[in-house]
């Protein structure tokens, strides 16, 4: 899992493009700032699970598929003990495009 700072300041929009906030298959837009430059990214919600409070999202296209075969996100909300706040973890599922295949070392 990769650990960064807030979100907050990075996310600039988030468009809704197809289908319904929250549901399976809609499809979303974002544009964030990473190390100062303007990025964009299409996503497509694979995995709604309220009762866990998560949501798995299937990157598309954007300037990440620049880099990655596939990127997936996993976001999940766990409300702290005492009722004060919540924690959220984000975990990145990803194949590189330069990526060594492992059977290929051994031939």
């Amino acid at each position: 899992m990769a650990e960064s700072s807030s979100l907050l300041g990075e996310l600039e929009a988030c468009d809704l493009h197809d289908g319904e906030w929250g549901t399976v298959g809609s499809i979303i837009s974002w544009n964030y700032m990473h190390d100062g430059k303007a990025k964009v990214a299409k996503d497509r919600i694979e995995v709604v699970e309220p009762e866990k409070k998560l949501i798995k999202f299937k990157v598309l296209e954007g300037d990440l598929m620049e880099e990655f075969k596939s990127f997936l996100i996993t976001i999940q909300v766990t409300p702290k003990q005492g009722g004060n706040g919540s924690i959220v973890k984000r975990h990145f599922e990803y194949k590189k495009i330069d990526e060594i295949d492992e059977h290929l070392l051994f031939e």
